[in-house]
């Protein structure tokens, strides 16, 4: 089906951008969890990584989002980013 190319694009998307921001790139699990109407992606790093991923005042995590946003928006889905802990 086109949608879960679509989606792995994505999830590639994701990780590529996480790989770039952290120190430990190895650490960096990107899971995708599919539902009816919107895809969560869900993103894991090395604890002392989290705050390179969030950022001052979580700026970094909501240009990543946008990203995904503009992404998923021209894939015709929606796609939510969730960094997990």
């Amino acid at each position: 089906m086109p949608g879960e190319k679509g989606s792995s694009e994505l999830t590639h998307l994701i990780e590529v951008i996480a790989k770039s921001l952290v120190d430990s790139p190895a650490q960096v699990h990107v899971n995708e969890v599919v539902g009816e109407n919107t895809t969560v992606i869900e993103l894991k790093v090395a604890k002392e990584d989290i705050g390179k991923i969030i950022g001052k005042q979580g700026r970094t995590a909501q240009a990543v989002r946008t990203v995904l946003n503009g992404a998923s928006t021209k894939l015709r889905k929606r796609t939510v980013l969730e960094i997990v802990e």
